[in-house]
């Protein structure tokens, strides 16, 4: 079943299932597609769960920085194994279909997590604030209490604000051809899908932006405003190489998340060249979960200590 030749009527409904034909028409190529893509997602998983056990296994990485890198890591990997799977099927099988529940699932799901991730960068800038700009109050202000509302405040704003939109555009008739010119569910191309008014769910969309990922972008750029002026008003430069190594993790996180994603979503759409869209969306997809765990175990010191000791913990109970 070759799904480029594959004809519907414009006014026929669509009911059953989309057809992602994402890269088929890379043909043979889609091979060695696969393979990158699988080491990529297995480096990404095994990343984010390495992250995960070590700030588990070792009682000083057990502070609010490292409780939010555990949320960002979890949010991670959802992501990937949102993606990934159904990509690398898709790519070695003829049948590229996806019903259309499970279309508004992924979509809910991926959408879910990217205001999340706003978010917990948001909160993430805000910890690094407090522990610079106010470093006596920071064990008072950043409490375990105020780290878990912050972190389940971010979960609930990314599950209630994407489980609202999905519902609303998956209530909308669908309707010509179920081709979808992508390799997953996100909101452009299922909006396109739509045989009835969208202007509603396009002004959703554009309230949500700016509400839920450029407010959180805008928190950032004031937390480090504060930061960086509070940085510069130290006296020896070695406190101020200190005080800004803290925040370059995190700030080179944000850096690929807003700066992909942001390529991603505003660079102008040319209808003629939808390989190109695919391209820089999959460029997104790779980077940033890839980002989180390279940026935080080669460049972080306490990170990287954390390491070498739970590989020798682990090397002495094998020796023992």
């Amino acid at each position: 079943m070759i799904y480029s030749e594959r004809d519907y009527r414009e006014n026929e409904t669509i009911s059953d299932e989309f057809i992602l034909l994402g890269f088929f028409h890379l043909n043979e190529l889609q091979i060695v597609l696969f393979m990158v893509l699988l080491v990529i997602y297995l480096v990404a998983l095994m990343g984010n769960l390495l992250i995960i056990l070590l700030i588990k296994l070792n009682a000083s990485l057990h502070t609010p920085m490292y409780f939010f890198l555990v949320n960002l890591s979890v949010l991670e990997i959802c992501y990937t194994t949102t993606v990934f799977p159904q990509l690398l099927v898709h790519l070695l099988l003829e049948e590229k279909s996806i019903s259309i529940l499970g279309c508004a699932v992924q979509m809910a799901i991926i959408t879910n997590m990217g205001l999340t991730e706003c978010c917990l960068l948001a909160a993430m800038a805000y910890d690094r604030y407090v522990a610079i700009c106010h470093p006596l109050h920071y064990t008072t202000i950043m409490s375990g209490q105020i780290c878990v509302q912050l972190a389940g405040a971010s979960w609930f704003v990314g599950i209630s604000v994407e489980v609202a939109q999905t519902a609303w555009l998956f209530s909308l008739p669908f309707c010509g051809s179920n081709r979808i010119h992508h390799f997953f569910c996100d909101v452009p191309p299922d909006m396109k899908m739509a045989c009835a008014d969208t202007s509603k769910n396009e002004f959703m969309l554009l309230t949500v932006s700016v509400l839920f990922i450029m407010g959180p972008f805008l928190l950032i750029i004031l937390s480090y405003i504060h930061i960086i002026s509070t940085i510069l008003r130290l006296p020896s430069a070695e406190g101020r190489r200190k005080a800004f190594s803290t925040c370059s993790s995190h700030l080179m996180v944000v850096s690929f998340f807003y700066g992909t994603g942001l390529f991603t979503y505003l660079v102008p759409k040319s209808t003629s060249i939808p390989d190109s869209e695919q391209l820089i969306s999959l460029m997104n997809t790779i980077l940033v979960p890839l980002s989180n765990p390279i940026i935080y175990t080669l460049r972080n010191k306490e990170v990287k200590g954390a390491l070498r000791k739970t590989a020798e913990r682990a090397s002495f109970h094998r020796t023992g």
